[in-house]
């Protein structure tokens, strides 16, 4: 398909694999990272778990356009969600150990239907889009490396 895109990223993240999926399996710790301008929301109650649902708004002063997610893929260390809205597509997260920590790949799969917004997007915001993703990254291994560290220097039960 002409118009489907791929945006693939991924960041060293000095913290266990646990400790960075973490960070995208709870809500709280979700909004530390993700863009300021990006809100999830739980669809009923929160769950990233097979079938769990959420959408996803884009907060700006004129209207709040949103993202229909539901987790399609789940097992350690890996989340799938596909979403429906603007865009189609999903956006899979996964954590790979390695010797020093976590190497965490995020691959942004996507077509957008409407040409208007198709041509729109291309043109003003594709390169915004993949930065943000890189700054969300870095935001996202700062709070992991923080849960981390933490949990190491948490006196044991």
């Amino acid at each position: 398909m002409a118009d489907f895109q791929i945006f693939e990223q991924s960041i060293q993240i000095s913290a266990s694999a646990t400790a960075v999926e973490q960070c995208l399996i709870d809500l709280e710790l979700m909004h530390r990272w993700l863009n300021p301008a990006l809100r999830c929301e739980p669809v009923g109650v929160w769950s990233t778990e097979l079938g769990g649902k959420s959408r996803f708004l884009i907060q700006t002063p004129l209207a709040q356009p949103a993202l229909y997610s539901t987790v399609v893929e789940r097992e350690p260390g890996l989340i799938v969600w596909e979403f429906r809205g603007f865009f189609q597509g999903r956006d899979r997260w996964e954590c790979q150990p390695t010797s020093t920590g976590t190497t965490l790949i995020n691959r942004f799969e996507f077509r957008i239907p409407n040409p208007v917004i198709r041509y729109g997007f291309n043109t003003f915001a594709a390169e915004w889009t993949r930065q943000d993703m890189q700054a969300q990254l870095r935001r996202l291994k700062r709070v992991a490396e923080a849960l981390y560290n933490s949990s190491q220097t948490a006196p044991k039960k």
